[in-house]
């Protein structure tokens, strides 16, 4: 076995209820060249349907992880060498959950529900545990977006052993917010580095919805240190990369 654990975070663009779409991003990304020795790939926050906050929206696409409909893109994932990190949206019997799941040649390997939800977010019921997984002999857990700007929520990662925590985020935000928070993220996020003593790596969305609203990323690799080791240039797709050990 390779020592320490390659990963990828991946920007794309935002893709509102599109799951063949995310599907067909996904295996592009892993399909580079660049990710030929990666060993996981990490995606937005809400990535298979779409993160879009709005009853219709959330009643059509949302999902059962024991759902059948679940089970079919797990099997269009499994020929996917890499273990996947993704956000989706959740639907577990009343409850609606912010989740990311992590799957492993189509198989899930077990998920995490956004504990930390914004004001936006009260359709969604707020998760109560902070799972760790290993890959390639890593621990690492997962915060998504929000989560970020609460100490303890990267704390109960790094608690567990953990070298890693992967940010699924997604900031399409109306032009002023997007503006206003472009270059802030990377200080939050560094504050839980240095705290922690992890890595850090996030994954974003890019592009603009409409005339309102824009997403320019961060999708990034902290350092233990809250150094920017890496990051896709703002406003472009793409893909950066790190060992971790």
């Amino acid at each position: 076995m390779r020592d320490g654990l390659r990963i990828g975070a991946c920007q794309t663009p935002e893709l509102l209820g599109d799951v063949d779409a995310a599907i067909a991003c996904m295996a592009g990304f892993a399909g580079r060249d660049e990710a030929c020795d990666l060993d996981l790939l990490l995606f937005p926050e809400g990535f298979l349907q779409g993160y879009l906050v709005e009853p219709t929206h959330l009643d059509r696409h949302a999902l059962s992880v024991d759902s059948a409909g679940f089970a079919a893109v797990l099997r269009r994932l499994r020929p996917i060498r890499q273990t996947l990190v993704f956000g989706m949206i959740e639907a577990d019997g009343d409850d609606l959950y912010n989740t990311a799941v992590v799957v492993t040649h189509g198989a899930l390997a077990g998920v995490y529900r956004k504990t930390h939800l914004t004001g936006g977010e009260q359709c969604f019921t707020p998760g109560g545990s902070y799972p760790t997984f290993v890959c390639n002999g890593v621990r690492f857990g997962i915060n998504i977006c929000y989560d970020t700007r609460f100490p303890e929520a990267a704390a109960a990662v790094a608690g567990q052993g953990a070298r890693a925590l992967l940010v699924p985020a997604q900031n399409m935000m109306r032009r002023p917010a997007a503006d206003e928070w472009r270059d802030r993220h990377h200080r939050i996020r560094a504050g839980r580095a240095r705290e922690t003593r992890m890595w850090l790596v996030s994954a974003d969305v890019t592009g603009e919805r409409d005339e309102l609203r824009v997403g320019y990323g961060p999708t990034s690799v902290l350092s233990p240190t809250g150094e920017v080791l890496a990051q896709v240039p703002l406003g472009t797709t793409g893909m950066v990369t790190a060992t971790i050990r």
